[in-house]
């Protein structure tokens, strides 16, 4: 991990990335990662993090993330309606009828 990191620390440089920038956006996708694991739990990331909730909750603002947006990203896909059944069919001695 350590390499893959000295590389992208050399790609941004030599792409003239501001160091404001680069910690910007390490912070964003770090923070980010936290929450999707919590499933946008603030207080949960928080306390991974090492912080206050009203911290994290104020960085979150700093950096231009909208914690509702977040959330609604980490929700499941609603449900797929389910198909209509058809009729129940009548067992009687062993043989389905109706239907067919």
């Amino acid at each position: 991990m350590k390499r893959d990191l000295d590389n992208l620390v050399l790609q941004m440089h030599d792409a003239g990335i501001a160091y404001a920038d680069a910690v910007r956006e390490f912070k964003k996708r770090y923070i980010l990662e936290v929450l999707a694991r919590h499933r946008g739990n603030q207080c949960k990331a928080a306390e991974e993090l090492g912080m206050h909730r009203n911290t994290l909750s104020r960085t979150l603002v700093e950096l231009d993330m909208d914690s509702t947006q977040i959330k609604k990203g980490l929700r499941r896909p609603p449900r797929p309606v389910r198909p209509e059944r058809s009729p129940l069919q009548i067992v009687s001695g062993g043989r389905i009828s109706g239907g067919r």
